[in-house]
């Protein structure tokens, strides 16, 4: 990890932190669709109009034009969603980090830099439904400067903060379809404590599930109420 510098937020860096969570979340994009391709009902649908089409119309053309138009309206659908949860974050908490990660001394975001650029991100504050444990959040890292360490040592500063501010552990959470990321996560040590499906209904109908990780930091301080 050479020429790279893990340090706190400053205000500057907030259209580069922006960047960063945009076009890492964007590349998930991809993955998804092919998730939606493999489930059952999809491809319940997508056969059923292609036979249905290519039986009352005597030809191949109108079906596999047909087969075409659902695969990109699911396709589009896709962005779509992406694109709504990345506004939302950006509307959000990362509107302005300083207040959303800065002020309590319980929770913290920091970068990565490497020659004066935002390359990476990640964030930790109080986990709300898990106490006594501090959440990883907005983890990325630009596919530029990946398989450096960078993102193993983005994982340990979040590790140092939650034992030195006394909690037992870190929790996080991430999409099925991150394959990348569990496999960082696991081999940091963390365990995957659960699965759940989100409770959009889309969500539902398409099985996309999100795993929840915790890593006990074997921490010897009193745990925090």
């Amino acid at each position: 990890m050479s020429g790279v510098q893990i340090r706190k937020y400053q205000e500057e860096d907030a259209e580069s932190v922006k960047e960063v969570f945009t076009l890492g979340m964007s590349e998930h994009i991809p993955s998804s669709f092919v998730h939606v391709l493999k489930q059952p009902l999809t491809q319940m649908v997508l056969m059923c109009t292609f036979c249905a089409l290519i039986t009352s119309s005597n030809s191949y053309l109108l079906p596999f034009l047909a087969v075409a138009l659902l695969l990109a309206v699911a396709r589009l659908g896709i962005v779509y969603m992406f694109n709504r949860y990345i506004e939302a974050t950006l509307s959000s908490d990362l509107r302005d980090v300083t207040t959303s990660y800065l002020r309590s001394p319980d929770s913290c975001f920091w970068v990565a830099e490497s020659e004066g650029r935002v390359v990476g991100t990640v964030a930790c504050l109080p986990a709300e439904n898990a106490p006594g444990c501090l959440e990883l959040k907005r983890m990325s890292v630009r596919r530029s400067h990946r398989g450096r360490g960078i993102a193993k040592a983005l994982c340990r500063t979040v590790e140092d903060f939650t034992r030195d501010r006394g909690y037992a552990a870190v929790v996080l959470h991430t999409s099925m379809v991150q394959t990348e990321a569990q496999k960082l996560y696991e081999h940091m040590g963390f365990k995957r404590i659960r699965e759940f499906v989100l409770p959009e209904a889309a969500a539902k109908i398409l099985n996309f599930m999100l795993y929840e990780y915790r890593l006990d930091v074997h921490n010897s301080k009193e745990i925090r109420k």
